[in-house]
């Protein structure tokens, strides 16, 4: 038997345009290089060297022990949803019904979702930058165009050009990012700013995605939170927040957060819910409900240790010849930048091959963060000086 042969040439076997101009995670670059060498010091990623609380960890046991481990509820199990609306209310001052939460595997599933129920080809973002690389490749995977409006340093402080990012928001935009307390930068939103960038989008109907994940961790003692959009919220506002467990009660592995929405979207977003990871796990349900009912102690004891680590840590850095470091108002990262190092990609590498030392290239972030390298100090004290003293000892080499 004869088998029919053509000359015509096989199409290369590739993902989608739009799926292959994403920009893949410089984060990852620096740390698959050397993530398992015990001689370095890792501080690329965004989360505390401490394991979750183990009241947390015993919620989940003890879920996995009486064998809840079948499928749940696409928004999450109502006891979850009843438990985020009340810290919701109780933290922002305002009444959060629970049919306005959904639970949903992680942050950043949470901003999927979310970007999966307003955007479509074509739609105008626009975004406050530097920021995760996440949250902007996130919109552009679903064929939207994404503006940046980059932060400024006035006065030594990272802070938001209000004007900018308001001219930016056209009337044919689709959607505002706003990612506050900010990760790299920890910039932090002021209630004037909140004001003013929601009456705007109020005025020409523009969807307002607020990441909210690191709104606990502010360096600031009178504050519980940072300033909130969803603390403004009204019927009829188009905000949707998206929250974590990962920072601010040490939860990065366990992938659970949740979504605080228009209560009109929640049938729409079950259906989504449904089509991406269609529910949670029920112990790590367990775990996240724990957390909010006996956690605030540890938020309290993380936000007190990241204001010291981040004291310690910026006064270490400011002794070292030609470092510059922006002052900020939350999160749990220093970004500063070197004198002479405008490629902080090579930077960063060299670091983790020349002095064990594991930094997060400003890069990653967006064109405004190239020249500046991320700096976690959601850690030891012990473990700040040591990688100082590395720079410290690569720069003098």
């Amino acid at each position: 038997m004869t088998v029919a042969t053509t000359s015509s040439p096989i199409a290369a076997v590739l993902a989608r345009p739009d799926v292959q101009s994403l920009q893949s995670s410089l984060i990852r670059d620096v740390a698959n290089a050397g993530m398992g060498r015990t001689d370095v010091l890792p501080f690329w990623f965004g989360e505390s060297d401490q394991p979750t609380p183990r009241f947390i960890r015993e919620a989940a046991m003890a879920s996995l022990e009486q064998g809840e481990t079948f499928y749940s509820q696409n928004l999450g199990r109502p006891y979850l949803r009843e438990a985020i609306a009340d810290y919701l209310s109780d933290l922002h001052h305002t009444a959060v019904a629970p049919g306005r939460v959904a639970a949903v595997g992680s942050g950043v599933s949470g901003l999927m979702i979310a970007a999966q129920m307003v955007l479509s080809p074509g739609d105008r973002v626009v975004a406050v930058t530097p920021l995760w690389p996440n949250i902007v490749e996130i919109p552009r995977i679903l064929g939207a165009e994404v503006t940046r409006v980059p932060l400024t340093i006035r006065n030594g402080r990272w802070s938001l050009d209000l004007d900018h990012l308001l001219a930016a928001l056209t009337p044919d935009t689709r959607l505002a990012i706003i990612n506050s307390p900010n990760n790299p930068t920890g910039w932090t939103i002021e209630e004037t700013e909140v004001d003013a960038v929601l009456a705007h989008c109020r005025k020409n109907g523009i969807w307002v995605l607020s990441d909210d994940v690191y709104e606990r961790l502010v360096h600031d003692p009178r504050r519980r939170s940072a300033p909130s959009f969803l603390r403004r919220y009204e019927a009829g506002d188009r905000i949707i927040s998206v929250n974590s467990f990962s920072k601010a009660w040490s939860m990065t592995g366990w992938r659970v957060g949740w979504l605080a929405a228009p209560e009109t979207l929640s049938n729409d977003l079950t259906k989504v819910i449904e089509y991406n990871t269609s529910c949670i796990l029920e112990p790590v349900q367990r775990a996240a409900a724990a957390a909010l009912s006996a956690g605030e102690p540890t938020v309290a004891k993380l936000r007190a240790e990241l204001t010291a680590s981040r004291t310690l840590l910026v006064e270490e850095l400011s002794r070292i010849a030609g470092v510059s470091v922006p002052d900020a108002g939350g999160a749990m990262y220093v970004f500063f930048r070197i004198e002479g190092f405008a490629d902080t990609l090579a930077l960063a590498k060299r670091l983790v091959e020349e002095a064990g030392l594991g930094l997060a290239p400003g890069g990653a972030f967006g064109p405004e963060g190239d020249g500046w390298l991320r700096w976690c100090h959601a850690v030891d004290p012990e473990k700040l000086r040591e990688g100082v003293k590395r720079l410290r000892g690569f720069l003098g080499r």
